[in-house]
Order: C-alpha cells, then sequence, then structure tokens
C-alpha cells in the first residue's frame, strides 16, 4: 500500500429529472443530473491515534477510534456528534472493512469536508450526503493507496449509505459518482447488505447486485436547466419513509403511478437520446402531473405553494418544470429555450416574486473528481 500526502477529492450535488418514488423500488428507473456545485473531502494523517473529522459545517473537529470494525466519537456529546458527521463516519468504515479484507493497515485519518452545497448552513436540497459520501469512499481509499473504479466507489458509498438507511435509492451516490446527466435504476439494498454480510465487501463489489444500472445520457439539446430554491428546506427520507408507512403501497394506485412514472422515463431517456426537445418537454410536463396525482392520493405535501407557482410560471413560457426529488420544498427545475432570453428573465423574476430563488447552478459534466 502506498501511502501520500493529503488527498483531495470533490464530488457534486444532483437533482431529480424524473423518477422520484418509483425509484426506491429496486431496478425502476430515473433521470438524474449532476450540478456544479460540489464538496469536497481532504484526507491526510492523523498526528495521533484518533481519526479526526472536521466539517465546515460544524463547531469543531469530532475525535474517533476504532473499536470492532467501527469508529465511535469520543467525548460528552459524541452520540450526538456521530449522527451529525454519519455519512463521513459510514464511508470512512466501509473503505477500512475493504482495507482489512485485503490485509491491509487502517490507519487513523484527518478528514476535513468542506460544503459548497451550503450557503451560510442553508441547505439547498442538492444531495449533500450522497456527494459526502461518494467523496469520503473516494479520498479514503485514495489516500490509503486503493486505486478504486467509478463503479466500485459508487458501491461502496451505497453500502455505507445503505446501512445509515436501506430505503434511500442511491440515485444521488450515481450523480456524485458518474456526473452529467445519467439513467439509473436503483439496487435492492437489502440485498447488498446481506450480499456483504455473507460475502465480505470485497466479494460484494465483485458480485451481481440485483436491478442496478446506470449508464450516461447526452444532455437536452437546445434547453437551459434551471434551478429554483423555495426557501423551504425538506427531508427526502421523512417523506418516503411517510410513504412507506402508509397503505398506498400495493394498491392499484401504486402500480398506476409506478408504470406510468416507469413509461415517462423510457420515454425521457428516448427523447434525450434522439435530440427530441418538444419531446422531452412533454415528459417533463407527465412527470409534473403524476407527482401532483400521488399527492392528490396520499397527501405527502410533495407540492408546496411556491414549487406549484415555480411549475406554472415555466409552463407559462412554454417550458416544463417539476419538483425534483421528494418535493414539500427544497428545489424545482424547469427546462426552457435556451435562445430564448426574455423568457428565462420573465420566469425568473416570476419566481423571486413568488418567494423563489433562482439558484446559479448549471450541470456539472463530471463525477467524482480530485
Amino acid at each position: 500500500m502506498t501511502r501520500q500526502g493529503a488527498v483531495v477529492r470533490r464530488a457534486p450535488g444532483k437533482l431529480f429529472v424524473a423518477g422520484e418514488y418509483a425509484v426506491v423500488d429496486p431496478g425502476n428507473p430515473a433521470i438524474l443530473v449532476a450540478v456544479d456545485r460540489h464538496v469536497a473531502v481532504t484526507v491526510s494523517g492523523s498526528p495521533d491515534a484518533d481519526t479526526v473529522l472536521s466539517s465546515d459545517l460544524g463547531t469543531r473537529p469530532a475525535r474517533a477510534r476504532w473499536h470492532e470494525g467501527g469508529l465511535v466519537v469520543r467525548g460528552e456529546d459524541g452520540a450526538r456528534r456521530a449522527r451529525a458527521l454519519a455519512h463521513v463516519i459510514a464511508a470512512i468504515e466501509v473503505v477500512g472493512r475493504l482495507l482489512a479484507e485485503r490485509g491491509l493497515p487502517v490507519p487513523a485519518l484527518y478528514v476535513s469536508v468542506s460544503s459548497h452545497l451550503h450557503d451560510n448552513g442553508r441547505k439547498y436540497g442538492l444531495g449533500s450526503s450522497g456527494a459526502v459520501t461518494v467523496a469520503t469512499v473516494a479520498a479514503v481509499s485514495s489516500f490509503c493507496g486503493v486505486e478504486l473504479s467509478l463503479e466500485d466507489r459508487f458501491r461502496l458509498a451505497m453500502l455505507a449509505t445503505a446501512r445509515i438507511d436501506a430505503k434511500g435509492s442511491g440515485g444521488d451516490l450515481a450523480a456524485s459518482t458518474w456526473g452529467g446527466w445519467i439513467a439509473y435504476r436503483a439496487p435492492a439494498r437489502a440485498a447488498v447488505l446481506d450480499l456483504e454480510r455473507r460475502l465480505g465487501t470485497d466479494r460484494t463489489l465483485r458480485a451481481p447486485w440485483p436491478g442496478f444500472e446506470v449508464r450516461r445520457l447526452p444532455p437536452p439539446r437546445g434547453l437551459s436547466l434551471e434551478v429554483g430554491w423555495t426557501g423551504e428546506p425538506a427531508s427526502t427520507a421523512d417523506l418516503v419513509s411517510d410513504l412507506h408507512r402508509r397503505t398506498w403501497r400495493g394498491t392499484a394506485s401504486h402500480r398506476r403511478f409506478v408504470e406510468a412514472t416507469t413509461d415517462c422515463v423510457h420515454a425521457s431517456v428516448a427523447a434525450l437520446e434522439a435530440g427530441d426537445r418538444r419531446g422531452l418537454l412533454e415528459q417533463i410536463r407527465r412527470a409534473r402531473r403524476e407527482l401532483a396525482r400521488l399527492d392528490d392520493e396520499v397527501g405527502l405535501g410533495i407540492f408546496t405553494t411556491r414549487l406549484t407557482e415555480l411549475c406554472a410560471a415555466a409552463e407559462a413560457v412554454g417550458g416544463a418544470a417539476k419538483p425534483s426529488g421528494a418535493g414539500g420544498g427544497d428545489c424545482g427545475i424547469a427546462l426552457l429555450d435556451a435562445e430564448a432570453a426574455s423568457d428565462i428573465s420573465h420566469v425568473r423574476k416570476r419566481w423571486e416574486t413568488a418567494g423563489v430563488l433562482p439558484l446559479p447552478v448549471r450541470p456539472a459534466p463530471e463525477g467524482n473528481e480530485k
């Protein structure tokens, strides 16, 4: 194992384009796009036996030590601080399991996180948990001299995240890993966790993962991706958990939603690959209608007043818009004619009047990188 100086790895945030909620079931497709705001993770050697965890969102560094294969944060408030750093810790632990299986030492580390997916502590809903997991896996493995393929990095990040919450689809991890526009199908998280328990981490990286698929897509031709933040932070995990607790799953309504959403994603992929701007806009509008129907039938609160106005403003100029992700706040996206500068300006002004902040983000063509 080759040890080196400090290693820095970045991973971009993400936005869902289509397929929300349905994608949590293994094998159902979604489209995501990485955005040009990043989380950066710097890893170097620790000066003592403690692994030190530092984040620009925290007050002071946390100190942790390995115990029975896991990192235990020290101090009276250790449990609270461990929860706040859960994704960083899980990412270090999964790389630690891989190193141990390969007969390599697990060193004490100094891990520093810097996020541009927040602004003065403000959360935009751009997938910071996924980005920090991917960046941490990449930085720690590289510092320890283990070079991984993009898919290996994704798989380790998925194993880390699934131990925290197996309901998450991992779409954010895929966007942060591959970058650009992607089509994604989630693996069966319970199955891959069982694989790791039975086979170990290293063999699980090489085993087939039921349901999993990812491939790059071309960006939409002649369309500008516009992003608006509602100023209303939302929890994807809470909304998805709420849906799982309801009797809706397994009903005829659930089956209709999954079938319609799957068809919408397939048609959107075909439109992207064919450069069919009009067809893509229609599918994004259709995706919005399906989310609205789900909201009406289940009452999750996907559409807030600001998200509804965000969509209406875009459609008023011939564009298409929808909530991105679980809804309930956070961000919405719009696809507008890239050459219609006056329409784009009009939509942004209308968003601002409605309390929606236009975000200066663009698609990030690269994923996890130095």
